[in-house]
């Protein structure tokens, strides 16, 4: 803490592994290494939630297999090894053997006539848990200690994913059970977003913050993949095993953020990028200060970065990081464009997570190529979609910071998707390769806006100019946006369990009107967006106007 020793205010102190570390080295690191560990360690923790929320769909067809083997033959099947595991069937042997199990019987109460009904209420049930959690916990967050706040969450999720696989090795057959175990994990996976979203707007300005946070949003899709694979990987000695292995690596995940993340600069005695002057703010990267007149064993700041000339600013910086009040929900629903990208962001991600809960299952139960792929294949084939979204996230990002419009480059993406995903339902079944070209392709378009609007455009929002520079309502507009998309994200897999027993077309379908819709909720923010780029390139002073303009009203002024 860079305060003089007889000064003393409430703040919530360093964390334990950076304490450690700040005494084995002997001196402090400079704010852009700590902005970086920042990154690093909230890529991490969103990568565990991810992680975490990927075995019910690598499960799906284990727990009710559906007959569509034997559309073609009663017998079982040997598979190719083609990219990764047993993918593509080959050539058929014996009779009515399944892939995983040896056996086709599945697992109680899912093996029904209703187990895909079933299998879609927990996911809507997770999601709906998640949701509605979603909007009280970006307010407790921006209350509340962020790092005990993420930390503890996942502690949580990691307890309640791997209770739900415990079932498997307890023997237990009870839908509530299931049930129960999702809607738990799902209320405490709903402190996870909230959270890292405002570490990292705590830390990053906003010149490049779509760049930045397009990159640092791979984390959602390398999840997704980390997931799938370590699912699959262990889903042949049990099913359970794959929900108690990603369960564990959240758990763990929620130890390091408590000891390593420091959720404030004012926490290690640095000013918020917020309380700097204006001509210090979105320069390129991170925002690089320097204290002057600290203790003489702290690290000299790199050369270059921006000088703050008195240490009150860095005083007054740190009384406000415990003293300031949180915006409420009903002021940060209010902030121009929240409404907008959270309806939005409901329909982007109503299309995203139905790939993310039933792409596997999709994939399992469809002929390509005139072939079938084991479960364990289509968990791991799954995962180029993903590998998709973590291109179109940075693509979008850079996109949207070299155009300055955010809500053109979401909508772009947005109808981009829908060419996308008829292409892939058309052609995806004639052939392996033309169903992983297309399927790269749809993840790009499909996870870029979803991917855009949960970070930058949160960020951004929750830092806007009516705040004055409060980003303390960073947690809570994160929450309002994310928490919307979250409704739809619960919707999409439920209304996808009740279409697929009429078949897949209806289901792809429904995702095209969706992204449609998605794209159709942005028109007024695109046409002012649209607007403004015309009359910046006609109108001399253009900047001066707009920048008044956007000042705030208080009390009928400006």
């Amino acid at each position: 803490m860079r305060m003089d020793g007889n000064t003393n205010y409430a703040r919530r102190g360093n964390p334990p592994g950076i304490s450690v570390i700040r005494r084995i080295r002997g001196k402090d690191w400079s704010f852009n290494t700590y902005s970086y560990v920042v990154l690093l360690v909230t890529f991490i923790a969103y990568t565990c939630y991810h992680a975490s929320r990927k075995p019910s769909s690598i499960v799906k067809s284990v727990l009710d297999p559906e007959p569509n083997y034997n559309k073609t033959t009663t017998t079982g099947y040997i598979y190719s090894t083609w990219p990764i595991g047993n993918v593509f069937v080959v050539e058929e042997l014996g009779s009515n053997f399944d892939v995983m199990r040896g056996k086709s019987k599945g697992w109680e109460p899912f093996n029904d006539e209703d187990g895909t009904l079933k299998l879609g209420a927990i996911d809507v049930a997770f999601l709906a848990c998640y949701a509605i959690a979603m909007f009280f916990a970006g307010h407790v967050a921006d209350s509340w200690d962020l790092r005990l706040f993420l930390s503890t969450g996942m502690i949580g999720s990691g307890i309640f994913v791997g209770l739900f696989g415990l079932g498997y090795f307890l023997d237990i057959h009870v839908f509530w059970f299931y049930l129960a175990m999702q809607m738990f994990a799902g209320l405490f996976q709903s402190t996870g977003w909230p959270s890292v979203v405002a570490v990292v707007g705590n830390w990053f300005g906003k010149k490049r913050r779509g760049l930045i946070m397009g990159i640092w949003n791979a984390h959602t899709s390398v999840g997704n993949i980390c997931g799938s694979l370590l699912a699959a990987s262990v889903l042949e000695y049990g099913w359970g095993w794959s929900f108690i292995v990603p369960g564990g690596f959240i758990f763990l995940g929620g130890i390091m953020v408590y000891l390593f993340l420091p959720a404030y600069p004012e926490d290690i005695g640095f000013p918020s990028p917020s309380s700097l002057p204006v001509e210090a703010k979105d320069v390129p990267g991170p925002e690089f200060v320097e204290i002057v007149n600290v203790p003489k064993d702290v690290e000299a700041q790199r050369q270059g970065e921006i000088r703050v000339v008195d240490e009150q600013i860095n005083v007054e910086s740190e009384i406000a990081s415990t003293s300031r009040r949180s915006i409420g929900f009903i002021g940060a629903w209010k902030i121009p464009g929240v409404r907008q990208f959270a309806f939005c962001l409901f329909l982007a991600k109503l299309v995203a997570y139905t790939f993310l809960y039933w792409l596997p299952f999709y994939l399992s139960q469809t002929e390509i190529g005139g072939q079938y792929m084991s479960v364990k294949s289509a968990g791991n084939l799954s995962t180029l979609f993903d590998a998709g979204g973590i291109v179109g996230g940075i693509l979008a990002g850079y996109i949207s910071d070299k155009l300055k419009a955010r809500a053109i480059t979401a909508t772009s993406f947005m109808y981009a998707a829908i060419p996308s995903m008829i292409l892939y339902r058309i052609y995806g079944s004639v052939s392996k390769d033309i169903n992983i070209l297309l399927m790269i392709i749809a993840g790009l378009f499909v996870n870029g806006p979803y991917a855009l609007i949960t970070t930058a455009v949160s960020a951004d929002l929750g830092t806007h100019s009516s705040l004055r520079g409060d980003s303390r309502a960073l947690a809570t507009v994160t929450a309002i946006i994310d928490g919307t998309g979250s409704l739809g994200a619960a919707l999409g897999p439920l209304l996808t369990g009740f279409l697929s027993k009429f078949g897949w077309d209806k289901v792809f379908g429904m995702l095209i009107l969706c992204a449609a819709g998605a794209g159709l909720c942005l028109s007024h923010l695109v046409v002012n967006e649209f607007s403004e780029r015309f009359c910046d390139r006609t109108v001399p002073g253009r900047d001066n106007v707009e920048a008044l303009a956007s000042q705030p009203l208080l009390n009928g002024q400006r």
